[in-house]
């Protein structure tokens, strides 16, 4: 969610009660939703929300979702909260995903990046292929380096135990992993991470590395090219 004490937007909302509870708590008029791709656990809630507040939606131009909404491509832009946030198709995760980054929020870049980026991982290629999502993946690795990266999941300690196994010798990762590690054991959340960050330690980002590459061929024959590299270690990942 985001607020300015008295409108706020919220991002995939696949339950609406934790929304609703929160805006009455906060005491806050809900006026848009953003939405990054149909996958129930991210639209859920959007049919009550809208219902409930009359918020407007925004999502994928191509992917089937809760109607009404106004339907987004790349390089389109949202104003939310007097901030433009500028959408980035991300095809991999689903066939019409996007992304919503904003240049400067409280003097740093911010990125919703739904399912395609994870700390340490990336989603599932449920209808894409390697190629489109080390597309998408190459257009969030690009921006800059203290983007905050808002992915949708907390999964970052079961990512980190993947990322190890494929790149045991990679020290900013194992000292990633410890950080994280006592946060959640804090029960402090892991995110947001950064786009550096995660170009320092996420595997999905880093297949044209020497080390993945190696790693890649020790689990199957893959291809020497970074898209054999990616689509290897997300079939790994898969099994893991």
């Amino acid at each position: 969610m985001l607020h300015d004490g008295q409108a706020a937007w919220v991002v995939d909302p696949g339950d609406a009660q934790p929304v609703l509870q929160a805006l009455a708590a906060e005491h806050l008029t809900l006026k848009g939703i953003l939405v990054t791709h149909h996958h129930p656990d991210h639209t859920g809630g959007v049919a009550q929300l809208r219902e409930a507040t009359g918020a407007a939606v925004f999502g994928p131009h191509r992917e089937a979702m809760p109607e009404p909404l106004r339907r987004l491509g790349e390089n389109e832009n949202v104003d939310v909260l007097g901030l433009q946030f500028r959408v980035i198709e991300v095809p991999g995760h689903t066939s019409g995903h996007i992304a919503y980054y904003c240049a400067a929020m409280d003097g740093a870049p911010l990125l919703f990046c739904g399912d395609t980026l994870f700390s340490g991982g990336c989603g599932r290629l449920f209808e894409g292929t390697p190629a489109q999502m080390l597309a998408s993946l190459d257009k969030l690795a690009s921006l800059p380096g203290d983007t905050r990266v808002c992915c949708t999941h907390e999964y970052t300690l079961s990512n980190l135990k993947f990322a190890v196994e494929v790149e045991p010798d990679n020290t900013v990762l194992a000292a990633y992993q410890r950080h994280c590690q006592t946060l959640r054991a804090a029960g402090t959340p892991t995110l947001p991470s950064t786009i550096a960050q995660e170009r320092a330690i996420n595997p999905f980002l880093r297949s044209t590395q020497p080390t993945l590459a190696a790693s890649a061929q020790r689990f199957s024959a893959a291809q020497t090219a970074s898209e054999g590299v990616f689509a290897t270690l997300r079939a790994w990942k898969n099994t893991f």
